[in-house]
Formats: structure tokens, C-alpha cells, sequence
């Protein structure tokens, strides 16, 4: 059994639940080391930054599945889901901590998104993620049959929205933002690249075009 074998028979094996634990598990740990100290000298920023940065990273991930399966034969298709509600799940918690927690007041929270370029991107992001959030579950795909592969593709703009919002919010042309939104251009470039072109591995799947 080669490696590609062996990561496709260990993800057919692993429930989807323990993806979902695992990767929520460092919502409240990391929200108990803003409480107890252990996030530095300002931890509520701290918060919002980690918290914002698990959900583009999340959201990284659900773009690297499709590539995955076209060009390795990796197939994690059955977690796609699970990373993008997480995603969902982290900006919302990150937005909660800066409104509540930062920023402290409901004026300030509409002035800030109103003027200050960064968080209405940021936002623009969010709002596009709540048709994906409410959609993500199987009675949505039976009703919405083919446009619901059309509306999932706001993911593409969500992604470069959250990229965006990470390199404005750092000012300047900081390394580390710039690397996650290169990342998010190349996997969307692999997307435009015609199959009969590239190495396809493995069986197709309906569930590796959306």
C-alpha cells in the first residue's frame, strides 16, 4: 500500500466527528489562556488574532481538498463540510470577541465597519458566509440540486476576502499575510487549470467540482 492508499484508507475510517472535535478543541482552550494570562500582555487582541487566523486557515484547507483529490488522489472529500462550518463557526467567534470584548460599544463596532476599510472587508466576508453556513447540510443539497454547487462557489470570494482583510489589518507588506493570501491565489489558480491538462489521480467525483 502506498502513501496515498494509506491516507485515503485512514480518512475513510475516521468519523467526521472527531474532525469536528479536534478542531474545535482549541476554541475554548485558547479563550481559557486569554482568562488565565497566558495570552500576553493584551489578551483580548491576542483572542481575536488566533481566532481569526484557525478560520483562514480552515478555510485554506477546504480549498486544498479539491487539489488534493485532481492532482495526489487524496480524496477528504467527507471532511469538506466539517472545515467549511468550523471556519464559519471561528470568524464568528472572532468577530465576538472584537465587538464585545475590544471594541466594547455598538456605535463604535457600526462606525469602525462603516469607515475603516479592513473590517468592511472583513465583514463583506462574514455575510457571504451565511448562506454557506445555512446551506451546508444534505436536505439543502437535494432542494437546491445544481445551484447549490453555484452558491457554494462564494467560497472562492470568501477565501481572498479573509486573505485581504488579514493583509490590511497587518499595514504593511508583512511576510505572514501575504503567504496566506498567495496560498489562496495558487489554489484557486489549480482550479482554472483544465483536467485533460493536469494529472488526474483517481476516480472523478461530483463533489470535487464545487
Amino acid at each position: 500500500m502506498d502513501m496515498r492508499e494509506l491516507v485515503n484508507s485512514w480518512a475513510r475510517r475516521l468519523p467526521t466527528w472527531v474532525v469536528y472535535l479536534a478542531l474545535a478543541a482549541p476554541a475554548p482552550w485558547l479563550f481559557f489562556l486569554a482568562v488565565t494570562g497566558g495570552l500576553g500582555v493584551d489578551p483580548v487582541k491576542a483572542l481575536e488574532h488566533e481566532y481569526g487566523l484557525i478560520a483562514l486557515q480552515l478555510l485554506i484547507a477546504g480549498l486544498c481538498i479539491t487539489p488534493l483529490r485532481r492532482y495526489a488522489g487524496v480524496s477528504l472529500l467527507k471532511f469538506r463540510r466539517a472545515l467549511g462550518l468550523l471556519a464559519f463557526c471561528y470568524v464568528v467567534l472572532h468577530l465576538l470577541v472584537w465587538a464585545v470584548l475590544d471594541v466594547q460599544a455598538f456605535d463604535r463596532v457600526w462606525a469602525d465597519i462603516v469607515k475603516r476599510p479592513y473590517i468592511t472587508i472583513g465583514m463583506t466576508a462574514l455575510l457571504l458566509m451565511l448562506p454557506l453556513a445555512a446551506t451546508s447540510n444534505n436536505l439543502s443539497l437535494r432542494r437546491l440540486g445544481p445551484r447549490w454547487r453555484q452558491l457554494h462557489r462564494l467560497t472562492y470570494a470568501v477565501a481572498v476576502l479573509a486573505a485581504v482583510h488579514f493583509v490590511w489589518l497587518r499595514k504593511g507588506w508583512q511576510v505572514e499575510p501575504l503567504v496566506y493570501l498567495l496560498a489562496i491565489l495558487v489554489l484557486l489558480g489549480l482550479r482554472t487549470v483544465p483536467r485533460n491538462r493536469g494529472r488526474m489521480v483517481g476516480r472523478p467525483s461530483r463533489d470535487s467540482r464545487a
